[in-house]
């Protein structure tokens, strides 16, 4: 309400008092007017009881009144709150209305004048009704009204209230010290004690709490420890601290003194007085979170704390807590944390502070990962169709955007699109040739879906695209037209490189074996050449060049047209020789199994005949009869050929026809078919022109061969094929040079062992269809990439059929022709067994009576020893095979060991090439499927059927001796144990000690090698006594020989030379006695020692260098004195750091590749990297420059002496020349030099002899050379180890100037070495006048010679 006149301040109290008397009471009494102006009491608010039934018992009853005081002077509100403030309740009535006391007054309400208005407020702990705050005009005072937030100022005073009332209950969670000793008995709520102190304590409670607005009950909860704390609720509405603090005095007032109560550990904490809010409601990982407590008690005493990880949040670079006080009347707190993650997500406390109160309030976050769904990797085809990428999110948020981005090389941008409600974006492609060129083919961009929300968060995903250029392919342009037989090639160009597979096929789908193409890439593109060196009619057709990309594919199209022309080796001719009469006729014929349009001539000589065609079934024959009288000489041999010539005018010769013509008073021998003879007379004739029967389907093949005896043509030979092996034959021939071998090989291999089983009672009789077997199964064993178990099966069945017995009589037929099939079938075995892949299978078994195969698929995690026994009951043989498991580690995974026994082989495999020893066990071939790279140990055992017969040796079939036809060989295979029931064998390589700088190696098992061997282990063995023997010489005497700085550094390098070439002798004889005793070292063992033997043999050469640029800078640079730190710092850097490097380089650079060492040794590869030049080259510039220091030395020696006499200097000279040059040589390494000449294959093998000789040796060289000839190191030792006599005679000869010619330094010997640095004059050591420079450089000079 509002003056007319002036503003005025008024507010609002609430009485509360209790009384016995009637409801009817009259209050005039007891309202006293406080201030007396102008403005009197203006209204009264009816009582109102504080209880909801009113009694009229006499008990006292409570009320409460509201009382409104107005005043003009606004000063007077504050001495009027310090009024009541001072009061003490409560306060009883006057002496006329006894019944009647005041429990408290409170201020609830006050109105101040602002402007022409007059706003209103609560006071603490009182709040407007809901009623009031909706249909009252608020004001915003200080911007105190915040949302969610009840009004607190009002326009205008109610004109009939209700006014500000008291807010809502709240349980106060209090606390309280006792300074009295804790009794155990507190603890139990059944005690007397505890009952006691609990009834004392809530009666001191109730009285000192009554005062308190809206006080309904207290209660004690319990006692803890800490002298006596006391906790206990009190349920009222909101107090303020004021008001508090006088409760809290009437408790102590109204409580016993002896429970000591202290005052100041009173502690109040409540928990639904602060609204806690956060924003976002759902928080998303990398959000920006608000945590907000907002509470109407002023204080600015907030903390935060996160209960899960039990820590107090300080102002921090994510944390971030603001607070303030608005309007004088809510405190409002903020906790913000920037980039939220799941570490903290937890629950979250809020607590102000204010006096004895805690307002406490907890609040649990959720963080959430953000979780995007998108194909990780994709694949686009740059051919300008749409592609989409999508992303979508499993979680519903309040998205924002959605953005995309892509990082490669290229740029291929997309349009996106976005639904936010479905928390989907799509990302469209339209990718050509221009954004992607054919060169950047397969390049990988990287595109990134980002999803962020209204707070911050962000959630990406990363999608990678490959994009594939359709390749442009350039085909060969010119028609392919070829007769058969003819060859041809298709080019394919890639205008793109990158690419998974490029293969062949025709048009009906078929794969083109791999052996008939060649792929090449190049930086800007690819080529594949299709070459076909035979064609044959299955090659005429359309083919196609395919270039693979995923599944992308480029294809180009070439037709090829083979007209039909035969193969010279399918034209039959007959005869192939025959004796005509000079005055006789000869019919001759070619024929061939096709009926095509061919123009056919006979040419003899100059003449041509037309020849004449006869169809004979599946034959077509072209025939004609030669008159021998239309050639004008006699006695002489005639070549007659067919000549073929197709529609394409493309032509074929068959081979020729010899005919001899002969007198007709010469024959005696004649036959219709086989002509006249001679006497002894022989001639060939094909099988199928002569009387043997064939099938009606398919001729007989291979050859009879007649000798005319007496008047009759005899059969001596007959190599005739039957007619299913021959037909085999010419399609196994037909199959090599087919586009689809591969997929026709397993059906030939079936067929082959079905007719070789339907025939194999003809085949002990039939030499030509058992090499006929044989023939096929070395073509087809060409012919495969893999081998599946049953292919291999259908193999080893006609295996099986020809080694049987009874044919072992044929076999020696065919090696009486001198042929090597024998070995030609072994090799065959052996291809097919690399071939096998036995697919899910780890082992194949497979046993007959004439052959047994074993079989194991290496697997990478669990090696385990390859161990296979053959035994064959009917031959009385068998065999073991054992590879140890640790050797199998090295192979390649899934790589398959194939062991095939034979117990009839040995039988008609050849003798060796001295045409002895001939193998009489069992033989057994055991090939692995991936090429072999490290030294392999194989044990075989064999049992022994001749104990009595002599020596006995292990030996291999070696395809490549007997001018590559094969024979027996025992080259790194020895006799491990032999007795009477078995023979073990055991086969590896051997090594020498000349193999160092030699590529090639001897022949282990030669006399070379032999030797090598024992030069290499006595010499060696030598070297390591002398190298040991001269460090220890060394140590003995270092004090004594290296007072100067040339000696010194002269020692220094021998001592180094030493020890380097000890080392690496002592690993290259472990590791070559390792490897001679047949174990083989495992990879790793084996690069280890290539490692060191590579580098200690350099650093020694290294060494050696040093020692010769010393002599050569004594012997140019005179004059100039280096430091000897300087000097050892040089000597070291070259002697070890050079070797170090090179070593370093060598293996980083080949072992990647596994082709640092060499297969059969452990020293540096030669035949796959040529990393053995990372020894030799080093070595032999080192060499190169070490002799040209010595011709220095020798030239100097050379120069002559003032004062000699010539025939004196002559024979002086050739003695110092021999001297430096036995000193020098082994010291500088140049027996190294002889290296060279084993470097290079096919050298002398005196080479080999006189390399290893010389480095055998070196060590003891040294030794005798560099150690104990020197003068100083022999006087070192006679002063520390001789006798006093030898001593003193010793010291004698030296001081009177002794004139032996090697060690005198006054003889002219001694000046030679002084000649070595310019020294002209002669210099006496005991001569007193010899300055300090020239003893220096006299003793330098011999010190570094001696």
């Amino acid at each position: 309400m509002k003056s007319p006149r002036r503003a005025t301040l008024c507010f609002m109290l609430i009485v509360i008092y209790s009384s016995q008397a009637t409801l009817n009471l009259n209050l005039e009494a007891i309202v006293h007017p406080l201030i007396l102006h102008e403005r009197e009491l203006a209204s009264e608010e009816p009582l109102r009881q504080r209880r909801a039934v009113a009694t009229r018992s006499p008990a006292a009853e409570g009320y409460t009144v509201d009382v409104e005081i107005s005043f003009e002077n606004a000063s007077f509100l504050e001495p009027l709150k310090a009024y009541l403030n001072s009061l003490s309740f409560p306060i009883q009535g006057n002496s006329t209305d006894r019944v009647t006391d005041i429990l408290s007054i409170q201020v609830t309400t006050v109105c101040r004048p602002a402007g022409n208005e007059l706003w209103c407020s609560c006071e603490t702990g009182y709040r407007w009704p809901r009623e009031r705050c909706l249909h009252s005009l608020t004001c915003q005072e200080h911007g105190s009204s915040l949302p969610g937030h009840g009004c607190s100022c009002l326009k205008g005073l109610p004109p009939k209230g209700p006014f500000c009332q008291l807010q809502g209950d709240v349980t106060l969670r209090m606390s309280v010290r006792l300074n009295v000793g804790f009794q155990e008995d507190l603890r139990n709520i059944s005690s007397a004690l505890y009952r006691s102190y609990k009834t004392d304590l809530e009666t001191a409670f109730r009285k000192g709490y009554r005062i308190l607005p809206g006080f309904k009950w207290v209660t004690v909860t319990g006692f803890r420890s800490g002298s006596v704390v006391v906790a206990y609720e009190v349920q009222t509405t909101t107090p303020s601290p004021e008001l508090m603090h006088k409760a809290n005095e009437q408790v102590i007032q109204n409580l016993n003194q002896t429970y000591k109560m202290d005052y100041n550990s009173f502690q109040a904490v409540t928990s639904n007085e602060t609204k806690f809010s956060v924003i976002p409601q759902v928080i998303f990982e990398g959000d920006t979170v608000t945590l907000s407590c907002e509470n109407e008690v002023l204080s600015s005493n907030v903390s935060w704390h996160h209960v899960e990880r039990r820590f107090d949040i300080q102002n921090s670079s994510r944390f971030s807590i603001y607070t303030v006080v608005l309007n004088n009347m809510t405190s409002v707190s903020s906790l913000t944390i920037y980039n939220i993650t799941q570490g903290d997500a937890g629950e979250y406390v809020c607590k102000l502070i204010l006096d004895i109160f805690e307002y406490e309030s907890r609040n649990q976050i959720n963080v959430m990962p953000i979780r995007i769904l998108a194909n990780e990797e994709m694949k686009v085809i740059c051919d300008n169709n749409p592609v989409s990428l999508n992303c979508c999110t499993e979680n519903n948020a309040n998205w924002s955007k959605v953005e995309w981005k892509q990082e490669g090389k290229l740029n291929v941008p997309g349009n996106p699109e976005t639904d936010i409600d479905s928390g989907c974006s799509r990302y469209t492609l339209k990718a050509d040739g221009t954004q992607v060129p054919s060169e950047s083919s397969g390049t990988t961009i990287v595109y990134t879906c980002e999803f962020i929300s209204a707070h911050g968060a962000r959630g990406s995903k990363n999608i990678k695209v490959t994009f594939i250029s359709v390749a442009n392919l350039t085909i060969t342009p010119d028609p392919i037209s070829v007769s058969e037989g003819q060859n041809f090639s298709i080019k394919c160009i890639s205008d793109v490189s990158n690419y998974d597979e490029v293969y062949w096929n025709s048009s009906a789908g078929i794969k083109i074996s791999q052996k008939f193409y060649t792929t090449r890439r190049y930086l800007h593109g690819a080529e594949s050449i299709l070459t076909v060196e035979t064609s044959t009619r299955e090659w005429n057709g359309t083919y196609h060049c395919i270039f693979r990309y995923s599944n992308s594919y480029s294809i180009a199209t070439k037709d090829v047209t083979v007209h039909p022309l035969p193969l010279e080796s399918n034209i039959m001719v007959d005869p192939l020789e025959a004796s005509v009469s000079c005055s006789g006729f000869h019919p001759i014929q070619c024929c061939i199994e096709e009926d095509e349009d061919y123009k056919v001539t006979f040419h003899m000589s100059s003449l041509v005949f037309l020849a004449a065609k006869e169809v004979n079934r599946n034959q077509v024959c072209y025939k004609y009869n030669v008159d021998a009288n239309s050639v004008s000489w006699c006695s002489s041999t005639i070549d007659v050929f067919c000549h073929f010539t197709n529609a394409a005018n493309n032509s074929v010769w068959s081979q020729s026809m010899k005919l001899n013509l002969v007198p007709g008073e010469n024959i005696i021998c004649q036959d219709p078919i086989l002509g006249v003879g001679e006497p002894g007379k022989v001639v060939q004739k094909l099988c199928q022109f002569s009387n043997v029967p064939g099938s009606a389907g398919s001729p007989v093949g291979g050859t009879i061969t007649y000798t005319c005896v007496g008047s009759q043509w005899k059969e001596t030979r007959n190599n005739c094929i039957s007619a299913p092996i021959n037909s085999l034959l010419l399609l196994a021939k037909a199959l090599i040079h087919s586009p689809s071998q591969e997929e026709k090989l397993p059906t030939y291999l079936k067929d082959l062992s079905v007719s070789t089983d339907q025939v194999k009672h003809e085949i002990p009789s039939s030499p030509g269809s058992l090499g006929a077997v044989i023939n096929i199964l070395d073509l087809l064993s060409t012919v495969p990439i893999h081998v599946n178990s049953e292919m291999m099966t259908h193999v080893l069945s006609t295996i099986n059929i020809i080694l049987d017995e009874p044919v072992l009589n044929t076999w020696k037929i065919l090696q009486q022709q001198q042929t090597n099939q024998s070995s030609q079938l072994l090799h065959s075995v052996e291809r097919f067994s690399q071939a096998l892949q036995l697919g899910d299978n780890s082992s194949l078994s497979f046993s007959q009576e004439n052959v047994q195969m074993n079989s194991m698929t290496i697997k990478p995690s669990h090696p385990k020893t390859y161990e296979q026994r053959f035994v064959f009951s009917e031959a009385d043989l068998w065999g073991n095979v054992v590879i140890d498991k640790c050797q199998l580690g090295n192979l390649q995974p899934d790589s398959s060991i194939v062991t095939v026994a034979f117990p009839t082989l040995q039988a008609i495999l050849a003798q060796d090439i001295h045409k002895r020893n001939f193998a009489n066990n069992l033989v057994m071939t055991t090939t692995i499927s991936h090429n072999i790279t490290m030294p392999f140990r194989i044990s075989m055992t064999f049992k022994n059927i001749s104990p009595s017969l002599g020596e006995t040796k292990c030996v291999f079939w070696n395809f490549s001796l007997a001018n590559h036809t094969g024979a027996w060989d025992s080259s790194g295979c020895h006799v491990e144990e032999s007795n009477e029931d078995n023979i073990t064998c055991i086969c590896d390589h051997l090594t020498s000690f000349s193999v160092l700088m030699s590529p090639d190696s001897p022949d282990p098992g030669s006399l070379l090698g032999i030797l090598l061997d024992i030069i290499s282990y006595i010499g060696l063995g030598f070297s390591i006594l002398s190298l040991a023997a001269c460090l220890v010489v060394e140590s003995v005497v270092w004090k004594s020989v290296t007072k100067n700085r040339t000696s010194y550094m002269r020692h220094v390098c021998i001592v180094n030379i030493a020890a380097s070439l000890l080392v690496a002798d002592t690993w290259f004889i472990v590791v070559a006695a390792i490897q001679d005793s047949h174990y083989v070292l495992c990879r790793t063992a084996c690069v280890a020692a290539t490692f060191f033997i590579h580098f200690f043999y350099l650093s020694g050469f290294f060494w050696m260098l040093t020692l010769g640029l010393m002599l050569f800078y004594r012997l140019v640079f005179i004059l100039h004195e280096a430091s000897k730190s300087t000097q050892k710092a040089i000597a070291f850097f070259l002697g070890y750091g050079c070797p170090l490097a090179i070593s370093i380089i060598t293996v980083g650079a080949t072992q990647p590749r596994d082709v640092y060492t060499r297969k059969d040794i452990c020293w540096l590869n030669w035949e796959d990297t040529k990393a053995l030049l990372a020894f030799v080259i080093p070595a032999l510039i080192i060499v190169v420059v070490n002799v040209t220091i010595t011709v220095v030395v020798i030239t100097k020696i050379l120069r002559p002496s003032i004062g000699d006499k010539p025939c004196k200097q002559e024979k002086s000279s050739l003695f110092q020349i021999g001297k430096s040059i036995g000193v020098l040589t082994p010291l500088l390494g140049l027996t190294w030099g002889f290296g060279l000449a084993t470097v290079f294959p096919g050298n002398n093998l005196v080479f080999h002899i006189i390399f290893a000789l010389l480095n055998a040796f070196q060590g003891l060289f040294i030794l005798l050379f560099g150690c104990l000839w020197d003068l100083k190191v022999q006087e070192a030792l006679l002063n520390k180890f001789s006798l006093s006599r030898w001593s003193s005679q010793h010291s004698k000869s030296t001081s009177i100037g002794s004139s032996t010619p090697v060690f005198s330094m006054s003889s002219p010997i001694s000046r030679r070495f002084n000649n070595l640095f310019g020294k002209t004059g002669t210099y006496n050591v005991s001569t007193p006048e010899t300055t300090s420079s020239s003893v220096e450089n006299s003793s330098s000079a011999y010190s570094l010679l001696n």
